[in-house]
């Protein structure tokens, strides 16, 4: 596997991103993977190991590279501690505007890479990112055919740009992965974000899985649900297979 740092241009300066690719010349469709609260670590890493050892090119984005080079350590983040309320706050100075300004330079970056292939592209991403990754596929919908929200927060919500108001515009497949003892996702979102993906015609698959709670994908944590973890993958490499022509 070959692994790089990246440097993507934005409007606001100069992003850096991390890309994991199989061994070879070849060009293979490109994957982003959308960062949780705690952002750019050893884990996430990882999971774009996995998603380049499935013949794809992954793209790890720092979306807080405005703030400088952030790192959390999870032992760190305890309830009521400094580095959480550090991590709350880097994560509240993201907004759909500016992660959809951050996604044209990543496409572009993708475009002009040698090793992507051209055509859709997919997304995946958890927790804070779910409301990104639904932006993305609504506001660049010739670009993105697959993409996946876990556990995903701020889909549904009151304001003008709420993701689930781009549905509508969705070309793509997407695929929804929620948790059934999640406190960060309100009782409406998930009948809402329904009623909205079938009113659209949306090709989807809505998940709840049983007895998992928010972050149960990732190992490193305690609600860590394996078995819903692996099927999680399976589906979302399912996904991927039909939507990015290899």
């Amino acid at each position: 596997m070959i692994e790089n740092t990246e440097r993507i241009a934005t409007t606001d300066g100069e992003m850096e991103a991390y890309s994991f690719r199989p061994e070879g010349d070849g060009a293979f469709p490109a994957v982003i993977l959308y960062m949780d609260a705690p952002g750019i670590r050893e884990e996430l890493y990882d999971f774009c190991r996995r998603i380049a050892g499935e013949g794809y090119f992954a793209l790890l984005p720092d979306m807080y590279y405005r703030l400088g080079k952030l790192r959390f350590e999870p032992k760190d983040l305890a309830e009521g501690s400094p580095g959480r309320e550090r991590m709350f706050e880097a994560m509240n100075s993201l907004n759909i505007g500016l992660v959809m300004d951050d996604t044209r330079g990543m496409l572009d970056f993708l475009a002009a890479h040698p090793n992507v292939k051209a055509g859709p592209k997919g997304c995946i991403g958890y927790c804070m990112c779910g409301q990104y990754v639904v932006s993305a596929a609504g506001t660049y919908p010739e670009d993105f055919g697959a993409v996946a929200s876990l556990y995903g927060v701020g889909i549904v919500t009151d304001k003008e740009d709420s993701p689930h108001l781009l549905l509508k515009k969705v070309q793509g497949e997407l695929y929804f992965g929620f948790a059934s003892d999640d406190p960060y996702v309100p009782d409406d979102v998930i009948s809402t974000l329904r009623a909205e993906l079938d009113a659209h015609g949306v090709k989807h698959r809505l998940d709840i899985w049983p007895d998992t709670h928010h972050g149960f994908c990732f190992p490193g944590r305690p609600v860590y649900a394996q078995d819903a973890a692996e099927k999680v993958w399976e589906i979302v490499f399912e996904m991927y297979a039909r939507a990015l022509p290899r």
